[in-house]
């Protein structure tokens, strides 16, 4: 039914029956531009699966959403703390994915198309057509979606953003993402930022600031 729905709308696809081929076609050239992954699969976890899919150099960048029969907070959480940069629950429209598909390919297009030159503040520098984060000149393996919200807290440094502004902008489409989703993927970020959390602000009842200087 995916792959029938995606064919519709215009997009090639490569179909796996489990974790271990579904890794090998990800890792095919050409690289795919976005994975949808089931979390239950008959060899070895989507978890794990989207796990290596960031861990892998060539596969770290590429979009992951997970489309799956678990819908507990807890599931959800897991899937957005191993990689997923969004987490559909079955069972759903087939229109609805669709647009999520759209929206997040939308969000990556638009990075790569954007300003090339490196955003530096602090000890943070983020390479914008690279999808590349340096801290302190180590690296830092973001996904799509976090480096999405990264990027716009960044260039919007000083000013507050709403839970539902971000929802708008750095997801592109929110009829059932919630709040709690931009939360978990603001804690998932600071983790990441490490000594460099301090640089995301909560704005209590509000939403999210990224501090206009650096102390």
């Amino acid at each position: 039914t995916l792959e029938y729905n995606l064919n519709k709308e215009g997009y090639l696809t490569r179909v796996a029956p489990d974790g271990e081929s579904a890794m090998a076609e990800a890792c095919r050239s050409p690289l795919p531009d976005l994975v949808l992954l089931d979390l239950m699969l008959p060899d070895v976890s989507g978890k794990e699966i989207c796990r290596r899919l960031r861990a892998a150099e060539e596969t770290k960048h590429i979009p992951i959403i997970m489309v799956t029969a678990r819908g507990e907070e807890m599931d959800r959480v897991i899937g957005f703390e191993v990689g997923a940069d969004d987490y559909v629950v079955k069972p759903y429209s087939p229109r609805e994915l669709m647009l999520r598909v759209k929206a997040i390919l939308r969000r990556v297009s638009s990075t790569d198309e954007g300003e090339t030159e490196k955003l530096k503040f602090g000890g943070l520098t983020v390479d914008t057509l690279g999808h590349r984060v340096w801290i302190n000149d180590d690296e830092v393996i973001l996904t799509a979606l976090e480096f999405r919200l990264l990027t716009t807290l960044l260039e919007r440094k000083g000013r507050v953003q709403t839970r539902d502004k971000l929802l708008d902008d750095v997801w592109g489409f929110d009829a059932v993402v919630t709040a709690r989703t931009v939360d978990t993927h603001v804690k998932r970020l600071r983790e990441k930022l490490g000594s460099l959390e301090h640089y995301i602000e909560t704005i209590r009842g509000v939403g999210y600031r990224f501090r206009e200087r650096e102390s």
